[in-house]
């Protein structure tokens, strides 16, 4: 059922949902109000300062770094967010991880994690003291520190700072088969305009509270991005009303600058007591994720305004506030202003500590703090993976690859109910995974034939949301799987028939792969493919001319069986080897991954200077790569390798061409065969225009004396 949806007006806190009173509370926030700005002036000075960094002197130009880097307008807020997650916890207990989408605001990350003191866990020389200090401001971003974006080497970082319009769909990915973990997550205004955001939005519908944890998402409705005003921040309350009912929200707007503290405050408890009804007991199709919009200045804090133009408030604030202040001393003198402001001299004694108001702030238990969170660095579950050699099938037979893996899955899920999930964009029926299906469905808690089952499979047609979630779900340590369509060249779709997601070509570095969906012959038994699959490549020796010995050329690719069965018809004098490949990481050049193979080892299978169908390696005017090729059509399987020069045919001729230069008895007949070949593949392209489906036989087995 949908949720409950409406704005509302954010009232003064309730004197009974207060800790002891009014006026403790209130002194608890002041104290809050010390940590934001302890961390303020941190991030600030990482900016600027190479030296001087508490500010005991007048600010010289020495002080200031060469190359002013980083980005203070969102640090406030992101800040501010960081102090009441604190809070949270040290009330409530709870487990928490904090999710930046704005993660070019790295210095105020860092800043808290540095008073957190947990820099110092991962790294000493961010000491929580004088020392410590000055290595954090001086460094950052610059050689040896901390970049000017939340990065992968960030303490309780699992979104990188690059990642534009992820970090909520990451958040939900985080939360999965994780029931008492919190997520919260700031999604900056600029942030908030990309498709994958906008369809993240929708990811609380597949999050069962009886098995995973919540989603606190917080909209920073700062106005700006580089130079211009963000969608969001030209909204009035009415339009962001409309939009957030329409997504089932239901929201406060936290505005009040004066008392923001409090009005944040009460807002995060709301939220959080939501997502604790809704597990008490369980009610099914409730979202368990309920967004705070807080709206602050950009650059809050900062500058108010630079030769004559406004900075805090404006985009202006963006990136360096005062980008000159190490050759103009009227910045050098605002910069001065700005840090004192903050009252470093009260926050850190002389040597560098924070006072005790600051650390009061901190969670006491270690692993409860922010940067300390295991899920974050240390939490993997490994899989207890079924034995694969039981789903062998008989070889000399004809099976389907993909049907094979999908019951080789529903054994895993099995096995794992609650360490391994399945982010499908829609494909996993047409991809014959669907004996993962059997028992528990899909995880849709909207749909009343999916919800409450423990489904392990979240299928949504986004691609981006799809690889968001299964980013949080894996860097949290759990297992998943991302079936993909446009990784396979060999279906009847030619064509980018989704969103064309560059993930399979940014994990293989671009390297070619191949999958087909129909019936395959089967070559080799369990325990052969065992050993080959541990070598991650091999010669097939059955496949070559004379065992694979002294070739003219070496074929690679994906039809090679068929390939070297019709050479061996037409060119008998062609000396073929035929080498399979299951680890693309061996063909790449020695010491590139752990598995590429040594250069004795690539020159075994490979030879040193034979023509070949690969990539990667030395002498590659020898080789010869075919992959895939936009057409925008949808056709028949084998019309599909015709249209991608990966046919069978193709092979052939390339495999003519190469061993031509080699071998004077290819080479006298050379253009001949070629020709033929190519004939052939017109052919069987003209019969698939014709009848609409690919010549019978076409994939039968081989034969081979």
């Amino acid at each position: 059922m949908p949720g409950q949806l409406l704005f509302q007006p954010n009232p003064p806190p309730d004197p009974s949902q207060l800790p002891d009173s009014i006026l403790d509370y209130r002194v608890q926030l002041k104290i809050k109000g010390q940590f934001r700005r302890a961390a303020d002036y941190i991030a600030a000075a990482m900016i600027f300062l190479r030296s001087n960094t508490l500010v005991t002197r007048q600010i010289t130009p020495d002080d200031i770094k060469p190359r002013l880097l980083g980005h203070w307008g969102t640090c406030p807020g992101l800040v501010l967010v960081y102090a009441h997650i604190n809070r949270l916890i040290r009330k409530t207990g709870i487990d928490a991880l904090y999710v930046v989408g704005p993660g070019h605001g790295a210095p105020a990350i860092l800043s808290c994690l540095w008073l957190e003191n947990s820099l110092s866990a991962f790294y000493p020389k961010y000491s929580r003291d004088k020392q410590g200090l000055h290595n954090l401001i001086a460094a950052f971003s610059a050689p040896g520190g901390f970049p000017s974006h939340v990065n992968a080497e960030t303490p309780g970082s699992i979104h990188e700072g690059g990642e534009l319009g992820y970090a909520l769909g990451v958040s939900f990915g985080a939360v999965m088969d994780k029931p008492d973990l919190v997520c919260v997550c700031v999604i900056g205004d600029g942030e908030a305009e990309t498709g994958p955001t906008a369809t993240a939005w929708h990811g609380y519908k597949y999050i069962d509270p009886a098995e995973s944890g919540a989603v606190l998402p917080i909209v920073h409705v700062n106005g700006f991005k580089i130079s211009e005003r963000t969608i969001y921040g030209t909204m009035d309350d009415k339009e962001m009303t409309a939009l957030f009912t329409g997504y089932g929200y239901q929201v406060r707007f936290v505005e009040d600058l004066k008392n923001i503290d409090e009005d944040l405050a009460a807002s995060m408890d709301w939220a959080l007591e939501r997502f604790t009804r809704s597990r008490r007991p369980r009610v099914a199709g409730t979202p368990s994720s309920s967004p705070a919009g807080p709206c602050s200045f950009y650059g809050w804090s900062g500058p108010k305004e630079l030769h004559g133009e406004y900075m805090e408030g404006s985009f202006k604030a963006h990136q360096v506030p005062l980008p000159e202040a190490k050759t103009d001393a009227g910045e050098r003198k605002m910069l001065q202003t700005w840090l004192e402001s903050y009252g470093p001299r009260e926050l850190f004694g002389e040597d560098g500590v924070p006072n005790e108001k600051i650390l009061s702030v901190i969670p006491d238990v270690e692993e409860k703090k922010l940067g300390q969170r295991k899920e974050a660095f240390a939490a993997y579950t490994a899989l207890n993976v079924p034995e694969w050699i039981q789903s062998g099938v008989k070889k000399g037979s004809e099976q389907s690859c993909m049907k094979v893996v999908g019951e080789f899955l529903h054994e895993v899920v099995k096995e794992n109910p609650s360490t391994f999930r399945i982010f499908s964009p829609d494909e996993l029926v047409s991809n014959k995974l669907d004996a993962v299906l059997r028992d528990s469905g899909r995880n849709f808690q909207w749909d009343v034939a999916s919800r409450a089952k423990g489904g392990r499979v979240i299928e949504i047609l986004s691609e981006h949301t799809c690889q968001a979630m299964l980013q949080g779900y894996t860097l949290t340590g759990r297992t998943g799987l991302f079936p993909s369509y446009e990784a396979s060249w060999a279906s009847e779709h030619n064509g980018f028939s989704h969103q064309n997601p560059s993930f399979i070509g940014a994990v293989l570095n671009l390297k070619p792969a191949a999958a087909r969906q129909t019936t395959h012959p089967v070559w080799l038994s369990p325990e052969e493919a065992d050993r080959h699959c541990i070598a991650g490549a091999s010669v097939w020796k059955f496949a070559s001319t004379e065992g694979g010995v002294n070739p003219d050329v070496v074929l690679v690719t994906f039809e090679v069986i068929a390939a070297a069965a019709l050479l061996r018809q037409l060119a008998p004098a062609l000396r073929v080897r035929v080498v399979n490949v299951t680890d693309l990481m061996v063909v790449g050049p020695t010491g590139s991954h752990p598995h590429a193979l040594s250069d004795v080892g690539y020159a075994s299978l490979f030879t040193q200077d034979k023509p070949g169908l690969l990539f990667g390696r030395p002498n590659l005017d020898r080789i010869s790569i075919e992959g895939y090729r936009e057409e925008g059509t949808t056709t028949s399987p084998f019309s599909m390798m015709l249209l991608n020069h990966t046919s069978r045919y193709h092979v052939a001729a390339e495999a003519i061409r190469g061993a031509a230069m080699s071998n004077p008895q290819v080479e006298i007949d050379a253009h001949e065969l070629i020709s033929y070949v190519l004939h052939l593949a017109e052919k069987a392209k003209d019969y698939a225009i014709e009848h609409g489906a690919d010549p019978e036989g076409t994939f039968d087995a081989p034969k081979f004396d």
